[in-house]
């Protein structure tokens, strides 16, 4: 079955950067497009960057600039690096590859 593992948050003050990584198994990687998505306290789901099986990328207005995806094929990982971050970037990010989700890594921005 497909597995996707997210490692990575943490606590950062804000300014500072983080780099997730989501694990997947059970997929052609290299084949299916991968986002990251987040969900603060109180707020839906939302999606914060994909990037498609051939390395397009798109990214939701509040990250842009200061957000990069990217994916290693020969791994099977796809990165989220997460600079200047900012306390209203808190929240749970997820992977998601095929409509399956990963368990969610919290990110925490302290002012």
């Amino acid at each position: 079955q497909v597995q996707l593992v997210e490692s990575g948050g943490g606590l950062v003050q804000a300014g500072g950067s983080l780099r997730l990584s989501c694990a997947a198994s059970g997929i052609i990687f290299r084949f299916n497009g991968m986002g990251w998505y987040r969900q603060a306290p109180g707020k839906e789901r939302e999606l914060v960057a994909g990037i498609t099986s051939g390395g397009s990328t798109n990214y939701a207005d509040s990250v842009k600039g200061r957000f990069g995806i990217s994916r290693d094929n020969a791994k099977n990982t796809v990165y989220l690096q997460m600079n200047r971050l900012k306390p209203e970037d808190t929240a749970v990010y997820y992977c998601k590859a095929e409509g399956n989700w990963g368990q969610g890594t919290q990110v925490t921005v302290s002012s």
